[in-house]
């Protein structure tokens, strides 16, 4: 297949459907608002309730890896954006946080899949010199569904309540999920063989490799956090820290979005041009990390009012970390891949759960005032947690002990 056919038929029908599964994952942040007002969530129910889209998708990466290299990235996307759908109109029609929640696990548990297909489906279809290239491109589809759910759903939020909107969503994901199946091939030959056992087996060297421990955690410590500040809490912190109405917080996510699609797709191509000047993929990672945890201090210590350039800043080299799949995708075999990114994804997907709920639970450490704001000094604490975490995986994966070649 030529690099046009597959981008085409291939590449195309999993973005648009990654569109989506990103506005998924970030739409709560606008949302918000409505659902304190129509449901009267308090910080640590909200942050639990978006978190929940964590949890499931992390839960399901172990046997949507096994799917993966077993059936093909075609038929099992279809099926799990199927699912995604109807987890949309449950969250439509939902009167309390459980059935919200709910609602918000099922679309979760949809979407595991959005990346992980993807990537399986481009180290089988295009050539693995353009791997990083083809993944950083994916990945902006990712961000394009972000800068959606920005002022776009703003402004769609001024024409439709949120319900009728989600029930848009929903019937918009089951659409994708008709043109991956009918649309994306299926590569003969590729298929995992061997039984469940065999399967488990493999898994398991996965767990032991050493270049597996020293690059996941920076990755997922990294990645992680920013789900979880730009999917709910960087709208809260610029509404309760810096005082912008909805308006101004619609932009700045706008903008951050916009920050993090150029990122995205130009991370391949960043990565590419560092290679050249003598400075190894892997070095290009931690290189990023450093980078991103500076433009978080630069966020709480609020080292400038121009604060659309601090969240750009983030929400740009925020994406750096995500050549982690490209540097997997060199160390191990084909047949593999399913499960090598979705035995690093449950991690990303589990610290993203613990970091949305947990920021959550310390944000709420602090009452809030009349209006229902809490204190710039709640979210500074938060945001110092997730820095804490992420300069230590950071540390390790400098270390010479780490195993790093």
């Amino acid at each position: 297949m030529t690099f046009a056919r597959a981008m085409l038929v291939v590449f195309l029908p999993f973005a648009c459907g990654y569109f989506f599964s990103y506005l998924f994952r970030t739409i709560n942040a606008v949302v918000a608002p409505h659902l304190r007002a129509d449901i009267g969530l308090g910080a640590a129910e909200l942050g639990f309730l978006t978190s929940a889209y964590f949890l499931t998708f992390a839960a399901s990466q172990i046997p949507l890896g096994m799917l993966l290299d077993r059936f093909g990235p075609r038929r099992v996307q279809a099926a799990l954006y199927s699912l995604a759908a109807l987890g949309a109109v449950l969250f439509a029609f939902g009167d309390d946080a459980a059935t919200l929640t709910l609602g918000r696990a099922l679309i979760g548990a949809g979407v595991s899949g959005g990346l992980m297909a993807a990537l399986k489906a481009i180290v089988l279809w295009f050539p693995r010199a353009r791997i990083a290239l083809v993944n950083g491109w994916y990945l902006s589809s990712g961000g394009l569904g972000a800068i959606g759910s920005t002022v776009p759903v703003e402004y769609l939020l001024g024409i439709v309540d949120w319900r009728t909107l989600f029930v848009g969503l929903g019937a918009c994901t089951f659409v994708m999920a008709g043109f991956i199946f009918l649309v994306v091939p299926d590569k003969p030959g590729t298929a995992s063989g061997g039984t469940f056992r065999v399967q488990m087996r493999a898994l398991g060297a996965i767990y032991r490799d050493r270049f597996f421990w020293r690059i996941v955690p920076l990755m997922f410590t990294c990645s992680s956090s920013n789900m979880a500040v730009q999917g709910l809490w960087a709208g809260p912190w610029l509404a309760d820290v810096n005082g912008y109405d909805s308006a101004g917080v619609a932009r700045h996510l706008l903008l951050m979005a916009v920050a993090l699609t150029v990122g995205m797709a130009s991370s391949g191509a960043v990565a590419g041009l560092l290679q050249r000047l003598g400075l190894s993929l892997s070095g290009t990672i931690g290189l990023g990390a450093f980078l991103f945890v500076l433009s978080q201090v630069a966020i709480v210590l609020q080292v400038t009012d121009r604060t659309y350039l601090l969240w750009c800043a983030y929400g740009f080299l925020a994406t750096l970390t995500s050549l982690v799949f490209a540097a997997l995708a060199q160390h191990f075999p084909e047949t593999h891949i399913g499960r090598v990114n979705t035995a690093a994804n449950v991690m990303v997907f589990s610290a993203a759960f613990s970091y949305q709920a947990g920021l959550g639970a310390i944000i709420g450490l602090w009452p809030p005032d009349a209006g229902g704001a809490y204190p710039a000094a709640a979210y500074a604490a938060a945001f110092w947690t997730t820095i804490a975490t992420q300069s230590l995986a950071l540390a390790w994966y400098l270390s010479p002990w780490s195993g790093r070649r």
